[in-house]
């Protein structure tokens, strides 16, 4: 469920162009009163502001807006404006291709979404910047973290809630005998299962896994990957996982550790923020207050500030 909020009564695509232009005149920019127009707006509406915007003043809506805020806001907000699709192939591009290559956005992108997702991102990535998403994971990933990946983007997957029992028994015994029984890790069973099996039936692996050997699968992949692979294939494996079981508690996860400690992690912050709002962030927020015990916006209101944290808070909407 999402946390947006729009006017109960649409505002004309015209008439927030003509807003926003009369924010940006005169010396400085009204911050406020785009975040104001901007954070209350879904995709639909902000996709015909755009265009509005650009057939009125002759100018690119993005361009201004990166020219007229900076800093952490103006890499939110300038995330915001794309759709789901277009805002993951941006975040995966930018994530392989800048100068801080952040392969552990990679994997979360990625990882958390669904086959059909992936096989759209793909298509979308490959049409907006001329290149094939596979090709940045060949020249950037490495080793088994490598293969998950691509093996995660390539392969089909039912999105059913049908499971076979006896195969998940079947899988669960497979991955046992690949890493728990085994002296090393035999990672390619691991690559196989986890990026061939739909969710539901994934979840039941892991329920036969608990049932069979008294563990739990995110265990044995933390003490066996952390040793002999990457953690970085661990980072896939886990991410798969958890987001077959309980998406928002993961994103939730995510999100507290961002604001752990000294500093914040702005990059991923945004990035978890920007990307759910319009999904589940709803119960994202309900998965944080029940684990951590305190409102997702206040943490982030703790952790951030100025129109950086205005504008955060405006896409979370009011408190549970």
């Amino acid at each position: 469920m999402a946390t947006l909020t729009v006017p109960p009564t649409p505002v004309s695509p015209r008439d927030d162009a003509i807003q926003l232009y009369k924010a940006f005149k005169g010396l400085g920019c009204d911050t406020e009163a785009v975040i104001g127009i901007l954070a209350h707006r879904d995709a639909t509406q902000r996709a015909y502001i755009r265009q509005e915007y650009e057939t009125m003043y002759h100018e690119d809506l993005l361009k201004r807006l990166a020219s007229e805020l900076s800093g952490k806001l103006e890499t939110a907000l300038l995330l915001w404006m794309h759709d789901l699709v277009e805002r993951d192939a941006t975040i995966l591009k930018e994530a392989l291709y800048t100068g801080f290559i952040n392969l552990g956005a990679v994997t979360e992108v990625i990882c958390s979404r669904t086959s059909s997702q992936l096989q759209v991102l793909k298509q979308v990535y490959h049409s907006t910047f001329g290149t094939y998403l596979e090709h940045g994971i060949e020249q950037q990933a490495l080793g088994d973290h490598q293969k998950i990946l691509l093996a995660f983007l390539s392969k089909p997957r039912d999105e059913s809630m049908e499971v076979d029992m006896e195969m998940a028994a079947n899988d669960a015994k497979a991955l046992y005998k690949a890493g728990e029984k085994k002296l090393g890790t035999d990672e390619k069973v691991f690559v196989q299962i986890f990026s061939e099996r739909n969710r539901a039936h994934l979840v039941a692996i892991n329920t036969c896994y608990h049932d069979m050997y008294g563990g739990s699968l995110k265990k044995v992949i933390k003490k066996k990957t952390n040793f002999e692979t990457s953690g970085l294939f661990e980072h896939a494996l886990l991410t798969i996982l958890q987001c077959a079981e309980n998406p928002e508690k993961y994103f939730a996860k995510v999100l507290y550790k961002s604001m752990k400690g000294l500093g914040t992690n702005d990059t991923t912050l945004i990035r978890v923020i920007v990307t759910r709002t319009e999904i589940d962030m709803q119960h994202i927020k309900a998965e944080y207050h029940k684990k951590y015990k305190k409102s997702l916006k206040d943490a982030v209101h703790s952790d951030t500030s100025g129109h950086y944290r205005s504008f955060l808070l405006s896409l979370l909407g009011p408190n549970l």
